[in-house]
């Protein structure tokens, strides 16, 4: 049974955002998100718990990027949180 057409994202520039975004996006969320973690709990610990939870969380946010309306909004939330999750990090490492 084929998909109901007014479901379907009519724009391919919004589709491709989505992908890049559920890809690309979710890639770099997930990642910043472990490194957030590193700094607040031991290192060891988490670099084996991510063998895991890598793969559920970035196919979590793939769905939630072909959730969303606009390939826009869910690319500014992704890079929203990459920073938030990544800047303790970075912080931490440059010693500051």
């Amino acid at each position: 049974m084929p998909a109901n057409k007014k479901h379907l994202t009519a724009s391919p520039w919004q589709r491709l955002l989505k992908v890049t975004a559920a890809f690309v996006g979710g890639y770099m969320v997930t990642m910043s998100l472990h490194l957030f973690l590193m700094v607040f709990v031991d290192k060891a610990t988490i670099f084996i718990t991510m063998k895991f939870s890598v793969y559920i969380l970035w196919a979590v946010l793939m769905i939630v990027a072909f959730l969303s309306r606009s390939g826009w909004k869910i690319w500014v939330v992704y890079l929203g949180l990459s920073l938030i999750f990544y800047l303790p990090y970075l912080l931490h490492m440059t010693g500051k």
